[in-house]
């Protein structure tokens, strides 16, 4: 089922492979950090599921407000995903737990279960590369939204922290 997500998904992003690299990357890093953090199989599946899909919203965001800002991928991604993972056939709890972590991941606060915390270290570590952000930046997110042991582990390597 994974793999006929993302194929799915890089048809979404037809003509578009920043947003096909992005997702990618950030599938790849929650996996890494799912595994070596012990995440059972089912929560692994919701997790890659979830990076998989997590910047769904960004078109409609994009067609509707002008932009992409985080708080609006948040509002217009889970219907999208949705119909997608019904679609493809996905079981009902992994649909509604993967819509929970497209619509909260952008959200830092209340972060409630491994897998929402894993995407959310995931799609900074792919950020703040493709972003080029400072060292401060850097910091910042290590200090501030890095939890697991994997995630700060990779984060301090990547940039040498």
């Amino acid at each position: 089922m994974t793999e006929q997500l993302i194929c799915e998904m890089i048809r979404y992003y037809s003509n578009d492979p920043k947003r096909i690299q992005h997702f990618m990357k950030v599938h790849d890093f929650s996996r890494t950090i799912g595994i070596l953090e012990g995440l059972n199989d089912k929560q692994l599946f919701i997790l890659e599921t979830a990076a998989i899909v997590h910047d769904i919203g960004i078109k409609a965001s994009e067609e509707k407000y002008g932009n992409c800002m985080g708080k609006y991928q948040e509002l217009e991604g889970p219907p999208i995903a949705r119909l997608m993972l019904t679609k493809l056939g996905y079981e009902v709890d992994v649909i509604e737990r993967v819509c929970f972590l497209v619509g909260h991941h952008h959200t830092y606060t209340n972060i409630d279960k491994a897998d929402y915390q894993i995407l959310v270290e995931a799609d900074f570590i792919v950020n703040l590369y493709e972003d080029a952000a400072s060292m401060d930046a850097i910091l910042n997110a290590y200090q501030k939204i890095f939890r697991t042991n994997t995630g700060r582990e990779i984060l301090k390597t990547m940039f040498g922290i």
